[in-house]
């Protein structure tokens, strides 16, 4: 018989659970929030049976829920909307956007930034322990995983707002005006997986 996940592992999925469904009270933006939502679900209700076929180390399971933890709060404000610069008034007096001088919501950056970082561990596990390749070989997987999916992505999302009504889309993509969104945000999911690579390969030396 194939043995549960761990505890810990399990407790995380509970917060990620628990978060997805404080992220529906009083949902803001209801007309996309089960298209947000529904990855996060999934995953919920498949991850016990994922992890007894294929166990993962507790730190991957970890980078695995920090991203859709990123995501469940990202998809509660259709991403553009985010408050963090309300939170950081109410707590400092001042913002990111003031200190900066954004003009448009960045939270969507972040969390294409964290898939790439994130990735990484886990990625990289699956490559070592599931697909036989050694160090070199499974950077190279973690590289290829995140430029491949952070294209898809973005194919997704062109292919969205060619279906789905305008306003749907655009509340979904959150290109804010930027032609060049969905280049940045690959781009910086690529980012985020190059700078952890080094650390996560010192550390297996």
């Amino acid at each position: 018989m194939i043995a549960a996940p761990p505890l810990a592992q399990r407790r995380l999925i509970g917060a990620l659970l628990l978060l997805l469904l404080l992220a529906q009270i009083d949902q803001p933006y209801p007309e996309i929030a089960l298209l947000q939502h529904i990855p996060t679900m999934l995953l919920i209700v498949a991850s016990p049976w994922l992890l007894r076929r294929w166990p993962l180390s507790t730190a991957s399971v970890a980078c695995i829920i920090a991203f859709m933890a990123f995501h469940t709060l990202g998809g509660r404000y259709a991403y553009s909307n985010v408050p963090y610069d309300d939170w950081l008034r109410a707590l400092i007096g001042t913002s990111l956007s003031d200190a900066f001088g954004w003009t448009r919501n960045h939270y969507d950056r972040l969390v294409h930034f964290a898939f790439g970082a994130l990735s990484v561990v886990p990625v990289a596990e699956v490559a070592r322990r599931w697909g036989g390749l050694g160090a070199r070989g499974a950077m190279l997987a973690v590289l290829g995983w995140v430029l491949a999916i952070s294209c898809l992505y973005e194919i997704f999302e062109w292919l969205l707002t060619i279906v789905a009504a305008g306003e749907t889309a655009d509340r979904y993509n959150g290109q804010q005006g930027d032609i060049w969104d969905a280049q940045k945000d690959m781009a910086l999911a690529t980012l985020g997986a190059v700078m952890v690579l080094p650390f996560v390969r010192a550390g297996r030396r």
